[in-house]
């Protein structure tokens, strides 16, 4: 029986070309996204959420070998924390029963390079209370004083900091499922194209993300490492939060290495 995966953010981007990978190495994939996927639903809603687990339920029987949360958005906006974070946390621990009844169990949530750039602690700390409306509402705050990027940010280092917490935990760990986050830099997509298409803007994000080795990356190039991760062939790597940056996070924090 092939193993069953489900990709969120599946309709583009990195989780469509995960979705494709682990489809070409004979994986039953279900993807989801706001359209063109096997399960429709807003992961920035609480119904959305409900919805994915609902859906996956249905379309797995109760069973899922791999779960690979890529949904996510840069917007100056509280939708940036509500998908980015509280969707990735949502799907990871909706799905986690799922992923108890399957074969050789992983899971993995898309981070970013950003999550090592300034952040709103007030953003930060709330998301990692679980408390939504608190982080929505210092979101809010963070975009009416004219520090909407810090949202973004503030969403990546969050959910990167939940994994490295929930991995080692009984219900992760302890139940022999590994939990990574992959920790891309920046990589063309929908959601950078207008950047990167700006030449003002594109001088500003290739100084706040240096990529020294082969510069801005393909989606294609982040899903080879996805897989392995969400493979049974993984048996030992958890809790890491995986820097696929062309070197960025070297750049910018020096060489420590914790």
């Amino acid at each position: 029986m092939p193993r069953t995966c489900l990709v969120t953010g599946a309709a583009s981007g990195i989780g469509k070309a995960t979705a494709a990978l682990l489809r070409a190495q004979g994986r039953a994939v279900i993807g989801a996204d706001l359209q063109d996927a096997d399960i429709t639903a807003d992961l920035a809603t609480p119904e959305g959420r409900a919805e994915l687990v609902t859906r996956a339920h249905e379309l797995t029987g109760g069973r899922l070998d791999a779960v690979v949360s890529c949904a996510g958005v840069a917007h100056f906006d509280p939708l940036t924390v509500r998908l980015n974070h509280f969707g990735a946390v949502a799907t990871l621990d909706g799905l986690r029963p799922l992923l108890a009844a399957g074969t050789d169990p992983r899971a993995l949530v898309v981070g970013s390079i950003d999550s090592v750039h300034p952040t709103d602690p007030a953003i930060v700390e709330a998301a990692l209370a679980g408390d939504e409306p608190a982080a929505v509402a210092a979101s809010q705050a963070a975009v009416d004083r004219g520090e909407g990027h810090l949202v973004y940010s503030s969403s990546k280092a969050a959910v990167s900091r939940w994994v490295r917490r929930s991995a080692i935990t009984d219900d992760w760990a302890g139940a022999g499922v590994p939990l990574n986050a992959v920790a891309p830099g920046v990589v063309v997509t929908p959601l950078t194209r207008p950047l990167l298409d700006d030449p003002e803007m594109r001088g500003l994000v290739e100084r706040s993300v240096p990529m020294p080795l082969h510069g801005h990356a393909r989606p294609e190039q982040l899903a080879p490492l996805i897989a392995w991760l969400v493979s049974p062939e993984n048996t030992l790597v958890t809790g890491q939060v995986v820097f696929a940056d062309g070197g960025a996070d070297a750049v910018l924090r020096g060489d420590r290495t914790w």
